[in-house]
């Protein structure tokens, strides 16, 4: 019986390592499979190298079904009357920059009817397939602002963007500078107008561009809104509030699925000259983890490279 009883008890013992090995074996095959499938290495986070932020990037614009590039060319430094320090560089100068930018990677391109830079954009991108770039632009409602009296509808004002940029459809369309916190309530007809041409393809995505953190919490709420253009730096600079007043409401906007549009990123060219702060509001805008495009009005190409290279030493933190 000792006998007997030892053998079984030795049976026993093998049957359960071979057991334990077979349970091994199938795990390391699935973390093994998975590895293929990620096309990467299953490694510990603690291992994993750095990801730095590429201003080249396509990214998605919220839930907007738009893919667009982390840099965005802006068109409207100190715009107004349908004049930007873009227009006013002169036609072949805006060309240059455009394609330039273009050429580098930009692919996300910020007009409005304030700034008067729609009919810049196709020209300097001739032979450039439409599809490969994103349009935004922006209706200017207000009193002032644009040479013309009346306000039409935003159907009408879309129609005559489309003739003026020379384009069947627009990406991004956003009502321009909203400030009342009300501004849901007033410009509902026209939202429901563009949410109309959304559904006909005619714009593939609408929100707005905000000028107070009254419009921008409510933007926050407002379901219609796909896209908000929001002013943020670590400075205060131009902004509609201060950043740990302004950067809440941008993290809720986000979770929300929203899109965000960051403007002011250099302080409306005040932080031209001072490079330390330019890294520094790079990296604040990155850190941040909910500005998915970074829009400046650059007026130089030497700028562009100048940005995108700060923003290509800042890492992207992992969640």
């Amino acid at each position: 019986m000792n006998i007997i009883s030892s053998l079984n008890k030795e049976a026993g013992s093998r049957s359960l390592l071979m057991k334990i090995k077979r349970r091994e074996f199938l795990k390391r095959s699935a973390l093994g499979v998975g590895a293929v499938m990620l096309g990467t290495n299953v490694v510990p986070a603690s291992e994993s190298k750095p990801v730095f932020c590429d201003p080249y990037e396509r990214v998605p614009l919220g839930r907007t079904g738009l893919k667009v590039s982390r840099l965005c060319q802006g068109t409207g430094m100190r715009g107004g009357n349908r004049q930007s320090d873009q227009t006013r560089m002169g036609k072949e100068k805006f060309y240059a920059l455009l394609r330039g930018g273009y050429e580098r990677g930009i692919r996300d391109f910020d007009m409005a009817d304030l700034y008067g830079t729609h009919p810049y954009l196709l020209p300097a991108l001739k032979g450039v397939p439409r599809d490969s770039f994103n349009i935004f632009t922006k209706i200017w409602f207000r009193p002032g602002g644009i040479p013309d009296r009346d306000r039409p509808d935003a159907d009408v004002v879309i129609a005559r963007f489309l003739r003026e940029i020379g384009t069947d459809y627009l990406d991004l369309v956003l009502l321009h500078c909203v400030e009342s916190p009300d501004w849901p309530e007033h410009l509902r007809k026209q939202m429901d107008i563009m949410e109309k041409l959304k559904q006909k393809g005619v714009i593939r995505a609408h929100g707005v561009s905000c000028h107070s953190i009254g419009a921008l919490e409510a933007a926050a709420n407002e379901a219609w809104v796909d896209s908000v253009h929001a002013r943020i730096n670590p400075y205060g600079m131009s902004m509609d509030g201060q950043p740990d007043k302004v950067a809440p409401v941008l993290r809720k906007i986000h979770h929300a699925g929203k899109g965000v549009v960051g403007m002011k990123l250099i302080g409306e060219g005040r932080l031209r000259h001072n490079a330390e702060r330019r890294d520094a509001s790079a990296r604040y805008v990155v850190d941040l983890g909910c500005v998915d495009v970074f829009n400046v009005g650059f007026e130089k190409v030497s700028e562009i490279d100048d940005f995108a290279a700060r923003l290509r030493k800042v890492t992207i933190k992992r969640a």
